[in-house]
C-alpha cells in the first residue's frame, strides 16, 4: 500500500477551503499551517499561465526529514505516510531544515508539524479532511498499489508532475496538469 495525493490544477481554484478544513480537522495553532495554495505565473507576456495549486507535506517514499531526525519521532507509518511522534521530537529542527518543500513548522508546544495526510481518518476509510472539502473535486487521494484506486486511475490518464524531482526525495503528491 503507498498512500498519495493528487491535486489536479485544471480545477483547483484557489480557494483555500482545503486550508480551513486542515486547520480545524487537525487543531492547527492560529498562524501556523499544514497546507497551502500557491499561484505560479509563467510564460512571456501576453501569453502567461497561471496554475493554482494545493501543497503540503509530500509524504516522500525517500524522505530526508525521516533520515535526518535524531530521535526517529520523524518516521514512515502505514501505506508511507510520513508521521511525527510528538512526544519523542525535541524540536532539534533538523528535519524543517533538510525538507526541500518547506512543509513542517514548529508548532507553539515544541514539537515539529506537519501535514499527516489525515491517517486519522484515512484509518478509518476517509480521505483526508483536504480531500473532502474541495468544492471543484480538485484533490484525488488513495492507494497507488490499487490500479482501481481513484488516484491510480488519474495518475494513469493524465499527464502530472512533482515538485522539485531533483531533489530524489520520491513524493507522494501529484500535480495533474
Amino acid at each position: 500500500m503507498r498512500y498519495a495525493m493528487a491535486v489536479d490544477t485544471r480545477k483547483c481554484v484557489g480557494c483555500n477551503d482545503c486550508v480551513v478544513a486542515c486547520q480545524t480537522e487537525n487543531d492547527v495553532p492560529v498562524g501556523h499551517c499544514r497546507d497551502w495554495i500557491v499561484e505560479v505565473t509563467t510564460g512571456t507576456y501576453p501569453e502567461l499561465q497561471l496554475e493554482i495549486r494545493s501543497e503540503r507535506c509530500n509524504h516522500c517514499a525517500n524522505a530526508p526529514c525521516v533520515r535526518t531526525c535524531p530521535t526517529e519521532a520523524s518516521h514512515y507509518a502505514a501505506g508511507g505516510i510520513v508521521l511525527v511522534e510528538e512526544s519523542e521530537c525535541i524540536g532539534c529542527k533538523a528535519c524543517i531544515t533538510s525538507c526541500p518543500y518547506d512543509a513542517r513548522f514548529v508548532h507553539p508546544e515544541g514539537y515539529v508539524d506537519k501535514c499527516t495526510f489525515c491517517a486519522h481518518r484515512v484509518e478509518k476509510g476517509q480521505d483526508p479532511a483536504c480531500v473532502s472539502v474541495c468544492p471543484t473535486h480538485a484533490m484525488v487521494f488513495g492507494d497507488l498499489d490499487d490500479p482501481n484506486s481513484e488516484i491510480s486511475k488519474a495518475m494513469a490518464t493524465r499527464k502530472w508532475k512533482s515538485l522539485i524531482p531533483e531533489a530524489g526525495t520520491d513524493p507522494k503528491v501529484f500535480y495533474l496538469l
